[in-house]
């Protein structure tokens, strides 16, 4: 209990516990001028890419941390701080594709494996520092990040990706989705030296040296990232989810032969990074193939997206949804909707075509405080000037 209190308070002295709201205020604060450059309005709120990702990070981060503890995966404070160094880099693009376990710890292992080597060229650093590393660890633990990476790709919701416009090959304006979520997956690890002597015979099971080991609690980030257009974007993150899985299990079976060939471990961290970068590309070549799914039509307005907590949000309309109809006028134009709408008042009905072809009535009151338009996106030129 000692070691866990201690291996608590040792995350706060963690650059990327600090590091991930910096990151979260950046990248929100650029989606959002994005979006009055775009749309007008401010879409979604500054952490939209954080929300929804609590419950699932702890209970996955439980489930690390059982697993690392329990059965004795033991990394250096060398390799958690390169570890935690790769992460801050990586971030600094403000793209969240590059935070796919795959690169992060596969660029770790990488850079540990070539480390020893560097260090024989310089008199400045301890030439030992780098000289013990878990590659064991370092690649199970890439396989099961990518297994909450495919989970999270998975749950990704319709009306939840982020809309952007932009010119198609013919100069008309179309939209698009970008998938991104950020997820910070806090875990327990052992580390050398502190007051937790093996209870086992088989404990620690892979260790780097040392009699006794002491708990830290790393916060670990997690991202993915895809552009959509060909088709709707929470359809395009289930196939990319299916494939990440999959991925995911090659992966952690391989790496899970290392523990008695020791070579494979590298094998997993190849196979992780060079399939990460397959399915990347497998889906830009299947995306930029298809026709755009969101672009302007002539008999009515499809709806981009939708702001959350606006009455379209309470009535449950969809993006890809086509707005036909606006009480019993026909509209095709964001003017003509705004006209119709007003000329009810207080209320208002709207004919949507679902993705079946199939017409649905969607009738409401309008309340003080609801936004003018009801919170609907469309296609349409951007609101300003980039």
């Amino acid at each position: 209990m000692i070691e866990v209190v201690k291996g608590i308070g040792r995350v706060f002295l963690n650059p990327l516990l600090y590091w991930v709201f910096l990151l979260m205020t950046l990248v929100g604060y650029r989606r959002i001028k994005r979006d009055r450059l775009n749309f007008g309005v401010k879409v979604f709120n500054l952490f939209s890419e954080w929300k929804d990702t609590w419950l699932a990070s702890m209970l996955f981060g439980l489930f690390i941390s059982l697993l690392m503890v329990g059965v004795g995966f033991v990394f250096s404070y060398e390799t958690l701080i390169l570890l935690s160094v790769v992460v801050i880099l990586l971030s600094l693009f403000l793209r969240f594709g590059l935070l796919s376990a795959s690169y992060s710890i596969g660029i770790t292992y990488l850079l540990l494996l070539l480390m020893p080597t560097v260090m024989e060229y310089q008199t400045l650093i301890n030439k030992g520092l780098f000289s013990e590393a878990n590659f064991t660890g370092l690649s199970i633990l890439m396989g099961l990040f990518l297994i909450f990476e495919a989970q999270q790709l998975r749950k990704t919701d319709r009306n939840e990706t982020f809309p952007e416009l932009i010119r198609s090959s013919r100069g008309a304006w179309i939209g698009q989705h970008r998938i991104k979520k950020l997820s910070v997956i806090p875990f327990f690890t052992l580390v050398p030296a502190g007051l937790i002597t093996p209870f086992a015979p088989y404990w620690p099971y892979i260790t780097i040296g040392g009699e006794a080991y002491s708990l830290i609690l790393i916060p670990f980030l997690i991202g993915f990232e895809h552009l959509v257009k060909g088709s709707l974007p929470h359809e395009a993150g289930v196939r990319i989810a299916k494939a990440v899985f999959v991925l995911a299990l090659l992966v952690t079976a391989i790496a899970i032969g290392s523990v008695f060939i020791s070579w494979l471990s590298i094998v997993a961290i190849v196979v992780g990074i060079i399939g990460r970068e397959i399915i990347n590309y497998r889906h830009r070549i299947q995306d930029n193939g298809n026709q755009p799914y969101f672009r302007q039509v002539d008999n009515g307005l499809q709806i981009l997206s939708i702001i959350p907590g606006s009455p379209a949000d309470r009535l449950n309309i969809l993006i890809g949804e086509m707005i036909t109809k606006v009480n019993g006028q026909k509209v095709s134009t964001e003017k003509q909707f705004y006209e119709a709408l007003q000329e009810t008042g207080a209320f208002f009905k709207m004919e949507v075509i679902d993705d079946a072809g199939e017409v649905r009535f969607v009738q409401s009151a309008l309340y003080e405080g609801d936004h003018h338009e009801l919170g609907l996106i469309f296609i349409t030129k951007p609101y300003r000037n980039k």
